[in-house]
């Protein structure tokens, strides 16, 4: 099974918010997830991130990858 960790997107439409997810590779975008590590809005000025480390640092240690996205937030938040 390929973990990744990615972006689910919600909120209504030119109103996007998007919950961080661990889910497989295979499920849809916004389909089914296995477990939720986080949020990002871009639309707040200024952008909302909110993250757990401890679940993140648990599933990158498991070998999920997180997409390129979801890397570079990380990064800013100085999780990775």
């Amino acid at each position: 099974m390929a973990v990744k960790i990615r972006l689910k997107r919600m909120g209504a439409k030119k109103a996007p918010f998007y919950r961080m997810v661990v889910a497989d590779s295979r499920f849809p975008r916004d389909g089914r997830f296995i477990e939720e590590v986080g949020y990002y809005d871009p639309t707040k000025n200024p952008t909302l991130i909110s993250i757990d480390g401890e679940k993140i640092q648990k599933w990158l240690k498991n070998g999920a990858q997180p997409t390129d996205t979801v890397k570079r937030l990380l990064k800013g938040k100085g999780v990775i």
